[in-house]
């Protein structure tokens, strides 16, 4: 007789995965000494727990805000001060969001993500560069201050906090360009030129009331204040290589030509 090949013994069934081998070990060690019986339902609990989704450690709810906020304003200023540098390199109409995006090290759609488009981004730079300084200069003066005083003190904090920084090329930039963005003039005037007018208007009629300025022709051509910063802005900017003018000087010498005037004789 042939006898017919014995087939192998199968010792045992291995799991499908590793996940019931898990239930089945979990099962085991969670009830080491419960009786036989009863290990059905300790076997149920533990395959509940490995089936229950783990919570992720949240971190400190205190100072995550905190340190978004920080994160995200920090991001802004980057974006800002590389669109002043391009503005001031290329010109705004020349400048791409492309050129910012390269300066501020951050990709094309994180300034969408701040700022709508270029025009937004240009007012936004006017609002946090020069917005801040008008709204301090047309603040209610001091009462035993001389009109004179006031109005180099005004001078004085223009010149070192726009004049004297990068921030001046925004007011040529605007000179430069901003007839082909009307939008962007009236902006410029609505936001910064109608606060330093509506500033040197208040202290002259003050200086008016007080005697210290006789002449109204100040008051009715308020523009003359700020004419030789304006002056030293275009021809420093033009001719500084041939001769700086210096701003601080030339308003001192309008004050010396308006308050003289003003001198009883």
């Amino acid at each position: 007789m042939v006898r017919k090949p014995r087939k192998p013994a199968v010792l045992a069934r291995t799991p499908r995965n590793g996940r019931k081998r898990a239930m089945s070990d979990a099962a085991n060690t969670a009830a080491p000494d419960v009786p036989r019986a009863s290990r059905p339902a300790a076997a149920k609990n533990a395959v509940k727990e490995l089936r229950r989704p783990r919570r992720r450690r949240q971190p400190d709810a205190g100072a995550q805000p905190d340190q978004r906020a920080k994160r995200t304003a920090a991001k802004r200023e980057t974006i800002l001060a590389a669109a002043l540098a391009e503005f001031a390199r290329r010109g705004f109409a020349a400048t791409r969001i492309d050129d910012v995006a390269r300066r501020a090290r951050v990709a094309k759609g994180t300034i969408y993500l701040y700022f709508k488009d270029k025009d937004t981004l240009f007012q936004e730079l006017v609002r946090s560069s020069l917005v801040p300084t008008m709204m301090r200069l047309s603040g209610p003066p001091p009462d035993d201050m001389p009109t004179r005083a006031l109005l180099e003190s005004f001078a004085s904090v223009f010149i070192d906090e726009i004049v004297a920084t990068p921030r001046v090329n925004i007011l040529r930039l605007m000179i430069a360009e901003g007839k082909q963005f009307p939008k962007l003039a009236e902006f410029y005037y609505r936001e910064v030129v109608s606060k330093g007018i509506a500033a040197m208007r208040s202290l002259i009629a003050r200086g008016r009331a007080r005697g210290e300025i006789r002449s109204d022709a100040l008051a009715r051509n308020p523009q003359l204040m700020i004419t030789p910063i304006m002056l030293a802005v275009v021809w420093n900017g033009l001719f500084d290589k041939f001769g700086t003018l210096d701003a601080r000087d030339l308003i001192n010498t309008q004050l010396d030509l308006i308050f003289d005037q003003g001198r009883t004789k």
